[in-house]
């Protein structure tokens, strides 16, 4: 008796060779950081990396991440010369997945000259994993959603 064999939705396109694979996963390494990165190197206070708020003051003001420089990207050309050391890798951030101002600051950074990377899940990521955010109207802080990180608010570490 012969079984037949289900059809595979996730090997009906082959996977790409190692080091096709390589290239491609390195490469998003090279142009995106997560929120725990960021994070992590924030509080660790490491030299020569800038966080970078795209979005308006309406939206700054409601929360933004503590530390970050506010540059909309409109004026990322007039005000990055002042705001932004010259050789700082530029971490670009805006609402969340569902954006692209972040994509649209780091072009206008890379367009500068300056080293950039984006900061994947932008600030929604940045509220949902726990880590507290500024206001105009003072420090806050949510919950971790546990569908983001840990419910413990340790790095996952992966």
């Amino acid at each position: 008796m012969t079984t037949a064999l289900a059809a595979s939705a996730v090997l009906s396109v082959p996977a790409a060779p190692s080091a096709d694979a390589v290239a491609h996963y390195a490469g998003r390494l090279a142009f995106e950081a997560d929120v725990s990165d960021v994070h992590a190197d924030l509080t660790a206070g490491v030299a020569g990396v800038v966080v970078v708020d795209s979005r308006a003051q309406v939206a700054w003001d409601q929360g933004h991440i503590p530390g970050a420089v506010h540059i909309p990207t409109a004026r990322i050309a007039e005000l990055a010369p002042e705001l932004v050391p010259a050789g700082a890798t530029v971490v670009t951030y805006c609402w969340g997945p569902g954006c692209n101002g972040a994509t649209r600051a780091a072009l206008a950074f890379a367009r500068l000259g300056h080293p950039v990377k984006e900061m994947i899940g932008g600030f929604e990521y940045w509220v949902r994993e726990g880590f507290a955010f500024d206001t105009a109207h003072g420090a806050d802080r949510r919950p971790v959603d546990d569908l983001t990180a840990p419910r413990t608010g340790i790095s996952c570490a992966c």
